[in-house]
C-alpha cells in the first residue's frame, strides 16, 4: 500500500497509511446502504464494521450484548455467596488493588451493599509495604473479624495468603491470567481463569464485578426485594473500564457509552468533586476517564493513601468528598514530579540498551514503585516494544510492564514466575507486576527477552500512523465531529479516527507551556482551525512547525470541540506532520 499523502517518514518518524483498498470499498458500500456521510463510514470500516452492523454500533443496546453472569464459572456460586452475607446481615470485608479498577471494583460493592443499610470493611494493600494482592498477615486478620472477604481486582494468583484466611470465606472476583491452579477460594470468577471459555476476556474487574452484582440482583428479585439500581453505577464501570486500558469493544463498549451518561449527571459526590478539582467543565468523555480523573485517583495508591481514591468513590457526603478529591489533586502533582525525575533516567538507561530489543527495561535504585508502570507505558510509547520498568530497594526489585498489540506480557510474566526467576509476577496480556530477586534480574529479563522475541516482539517496526482520510479546515465543523463520536468511545482497541490536513500554511504557532505548541492552520481556500499539539517539543514534531518558514505542511491528529469560554468550536489536536513536497 502507497503512503497516505506520500509521507514515508513524518516529523515523527512514522509512515502515513490510510484505508485499505477492501476498507474503501467496505466504506462505500455502508454509506450506500445506510446513507451515512462518507467520514463516518471511513472510520466503521477501519473498525470492521459491515453494513448491517452499522445501525447497531452507532447505538449499542447494553441488553443486546449483556451476557447470562451464569456463563461464567462459579458466578452462581459467588452471587449466592454474597447474597447470603447481605441478607444475613454478615461481616464482609472488601480486599482490592490499589489502582482505578481496584477502587472502582471496591466503590461498586460499597455502593451496592450501603445503598441496603449494610457497611462492609475496605481493605487496600499499601504500594510499598505489602505490593500488590492479597498477603497472608492482611487476610489472617480479615478473617479474624469477617465472615466474607471478597478480593476484587486481584486474588486469582494467591493461593497462600487466601489459604491463611481460616475462619471466613473467600470469593474473587478478578480478570488478571490465571495460572494451572487455581487458590483455596469458595469461588473465583474471571474471564481469564485458564479453564474459561467464554468470549469476555477483555472485561476489566469493574465489569466482573457488575456482573456478579447483576446475578446477586437477580437472587434478589427471586425473593421479591427489589435491588439497587446498578445502570446508576455504570459511571464506575465506565471508569475502571477506560482507566485500566480495557479494550472499548463488545460489552466494555456499550458499558462505557452509558457509563459516560451516567456520569455527566453528577450524582455520584465522589467523581464530580474529582471532576472539579481537574477543572473539567464540560460532559466527560473517555478522554477525561482516562487522563484527568483516573490518574488522580491512582495517586493514592501511587504516592498517598491507598484506600483514597476508592474511599472517595463511595463517599456519599459532600464536604468529605471535596476534601479528598483536594487532597489527590496534590498528590496527582507530587507524582507527576517524581514520574519525570525517573522517566528521564529510565529513557536514558533503556536507550542505551536500544529501542530495537524485543524488551525495552530499565531498572534503578530508589524509583518510586509508584510510578514505574507509569514510566513503562512511556518506554512503549516511545520504542513501540513491551516495555518493564524496575524500581529497587537494596536486594528487592518491584516493576511494572506494558505490552503492545499482539504480544503477551502477562503470560510470559507468568512462565518467568513458575521457572523461579522472578519473586512474584502476573497480570494480562497489556499489563504486568512483579517482584524480582536483584540477583536474578538480568538473567530474569534476558528470558522474558527470549520469550517476547517467540511472539515476534522483535519483528514490530516504527508505529504508522493510521489515517481514516484527508479533510480541510473549511469542511471542520461542531456538527461534523459529533457525528463522528457516534462511532466512540475512543480509547484503548477503538482508536479515535485521525486525519491528514493536507498543504496547510501555519498562519500562527506558539510554544505554550514548557513543550507544548499552539498553532493555526489555513488552508488553500482561506478555511482556518485551531489546533494544540501536547508535548510538541519533546519530537521533531514542535520544531518542524516552529521554523516552517512559510512552507506548505500535511497536519494530522484528532478532530475535537473546544468548548473553552462556553464557546464550541473545532480544533485539532495535532499529532503528527510532514513537510508538504
Amino acid at each position: 500500500m502507497n503512503a497516505f499523502l506520500g509521507v514515508e517518514k513524518s516529523a515523527t518518524g512514522r509512515r502515513w497509511v490510510g484505508l485499505s483498498d477492501e476498507q474503501d470499498r467496505l466504506a462505500q458500500t455502508i454509506a450506500q446502504q445506510t446513507g451515512l456521510p462518507d467520514i463516518l463510514t471511513h472510520t466503521l470500516a477501519r473498525r470492521g464494521v459491515q453494513p448491517a452492523e452499522a445501525e447497531m454500533f452507532l447505538a449499542p443496546a447494553l441488553r443486546d450484548l449483556m451476557p447470562d453472569p451464569s456463563i461464567f464459572r462459579d458466578m452462581d456460586k459467588v452471587a449466592e455467596r454474597i447474597f447470603q452475607a447481605q441478607q444475613n446481615r454478615e461481616r464482609i470485608a472488601i480486599f482490592a488493588d490499589y489502582d482505578v479498577d481496584g477502587a472502582t471494583s471496591a466503590a461498586l460493592l460499597l455502593d451496592w451493599l450501603r445503598q441496603q443499610g449494610q457497611d462492609a470493611t475496605l481493605y487496600i494493600p499499601d504500594r510499598i509495604d505489602e505490593g500488590y494482592g492479597p498477603n497472608e498477615p492482611a487476610m489472617q486478620m480479615l478473617a479474624a473479624d469477617h465472615d466474607l472477604i471478597i478480593c476484587v481486582d486481584c486474588g486469582t494468583l494467591s493461593h497462600e495468603a487466601i489459604a491463611a484466611a481460616v475462619g471466613a470465606d473467600v470469593v474473587v472476583l478478578d480478570h488478571h491470567t490465571g495460572g494451572e491452579t487455581l487458590p483455596p477460594a469458595l469461588g473465583v470468577v474471571n474471564p481469564n481463569r485458564q479453564d474459561e471459555d467464554t468470549e469476555f476476556g477483555y472485561l476489566c474487574a469493574a465489569g466482573v464485578v457488575f456482573l456478579a452484582l447483576v446475578a446477586v440482583n437477580r437472587l434478589l428479585r427471586a425473593k421479591g426485594i427489589n435491588g439497587p439500581n446498578l445502570m446508576a453505577m455504570l459511571d464506575l464501570v465506565a471508569l475502571g473500564t477506560v482507566a485500566d486500558v480495557a479494550p472499548l469493544q463488545g460489552l466494555n463498549r456499550a458499558l462505557v457509552r452509558q457509563g459516560l451518561k451516567v456520569m455527566a449527571q453528577r450524582h455520584r459526590v465522589g467523581l464530580a468533586a474529582l471532576s472539579d478539582v481537574g477543572r473539567l467543565n464540560t460532559a466527560p468523555n473517555a478522554y477525561h476517564l482516562g487522563f484527568v480523573l483516573g490518574p488522580r485517583i491512582n495517586a493514592g495508591g501511587r504516592v498517598g493513601k491507598a484506600d483514597l481514591g476508592a474511599r472517595l468513590l463511595s463517599c456519599a457526603d459532600p464536604q468529605e468528598a471535596s476534601a479528598m478529591a483536594e487532597q489527590l489533586d496534590i498528590l496527582n502533582e507530587e507524582r507527576r514530579e517524581i514520574e519525570a525525575q525517573v522517566r528521564l533516567q529510565a529513557l536514558e538507561q533503556a536507550e542505551e540498551r536500544g529501542f530495537d530489543a524485543p524488551l525495552v527495561w530499565a531498572a534503578g535504585e530508589g524509583w518510586h514503585p509508584g510510578v514505574v508502570g507509569i514510566v513503562a507505558s512511556r518506554l512503549k510509547e516511545a520504542s513501540n516494544r513491551p516495555a518493564v520498568v524496575i524500581g529497587l530497594d537494596g536486594t528487592e526489585g518491584k516493576g511494572s510492564g506494558r505490552s503492545v498489540s499482539g504480544i503477551d506480557l502477562g503470560a510470559a510474566i507468568a512462565t518467568l514466575t513458575r521457572e523461579g526467576l522472578l519473586l512474584k509476577g502476573g497480570g494480562h496480556k497489556m499489563a504486568a507486576g512483579l517482584s524480582v530477586a536483584v540477583d536474578q534480574l538480568e538473567a530474569a529479563m534476558a528470558r522474558l527477552s527470549e520469550l517476547l522475541q517467540k511472539q515476534g516482539a522483535d519483528k514490530i517496526g516504527p508505529k504508522d500512523l493510521l489515517l481514516d482520510g484527508a479533510i480541510q479546515p473549511g469542511a471542520i465543523t461542531t456538527e461534523l465531529i459529533e457525528q463522528l463520536e457516534t462511532a466512540g468511545p475512543f480509547g484503548a482497541g477503538a482508536p479515535a479516527p485521525r486525519y491528514a490536513l493536507p498543504a496547510q500554511r501555519i498562519a500562527f504557532a506558539k510554544r505554550a507551556g514548557e513543550n507544548h505548541l499552539r498553532l493555526t492552520a489555513q488552508d488553500q481556500n482561506g478555511g482556518r482551525i485551531d489546533a494544540i499539539a501536547f508535548g510538541a517539543f519533546d519530537t521533531p514534531l514542535g520544531p518542524l512547525i516552529d521554523g516552517h518558514k512559510g512552507q506548505l505542511i500535511h497536519l494530522a491528529g484528532r478532530l475535537e470541540i473546544d468548548e473553552w469560554g462556553g464557546r464550541r468550536r473545532a480544533k485539532l489536536r495535532l499529532e503528527d506532520a510532514a513537510l508538504a513536497e
